[in-house]
């Protein structure tokens, strides 16, 4: 059994990646895993300035949910990250929670697999290439992790609009895999 913490970074009720979060957590339930998602809709996530004083303390000087979602991480064998794609990126709530880990780099992780689920109005496959590549700058700071998946969907604008596409399915099949 794995611990696998899945991060819905929409803050739209009903949105489309949140759908597809929502289904990988079942897969991975299915398969007998122990999950938790967290959504971003209501945390309070400031800006990182900067400081680097989390290098030294393994956490951040910044009071707001950030310290308690990166023990959540840094605790899990498999992350998931769902988000919209904004101007052919991630969301800026997703980038800044992952600028406000940076405590992680210097404490003993337990992540391996990370994963990525976005959706978006455009639907050419080229859409979420740019998001990736920032989730995986990420993953390089930790090299004994991995980005082990994503599933894109396209073609989606409105809230649940995503509902009947054959993309939840996948994401299912994904969270089942882990």
């Amino acid at each position: 059994m794995k611990k696998v913490i899945i991060i819905s970074t929409s803050l739209r009720t009903g949105s489309n990646s949140d759908m597809l979060a929502n289904q990988f957590i079942e897969g991975a339930k299915a398969a007998g895993h122990e999950v938790e998602k967290i959504s971003l809709a209501e945390k309070d996530i400031k800006f990182c300035k900067g400081c680097l004083a989390c290098q030294k303390l393994g956490k951040c000087v910044i009071k707001d949910d950030a310290n308690d979602i990166m023990q959540k991480v840094l605790n899990a064998d498999v992350v998931c990250w769902a988000t919209p794609i904004y101007y052919y990126e991630m969301s800026g709530q997703m980038k800044t929670l992952i600028d406000r880990m940076n405590a992680l780099y210097s404490l003993d992780y337990k992540f391996r697999d990370v994963y990525m689920l976005t959706t978006a109005a455009e639907d050419e496959p080229e859409v979420p290439k740019r998001a990736e590549a920032g989730l995986t700058g990420w993953i390089d700071c930790y090299p004994k992790s991995h980005l082990a998946g994503t599933l894109f969907c396209g073609g989606v604008d409105a809230p649940r609009t995503i509902e009947g596409n054959q993309k939840l399915q996948e994401a299912y099949e994904l969270g089942k895999s882990v």
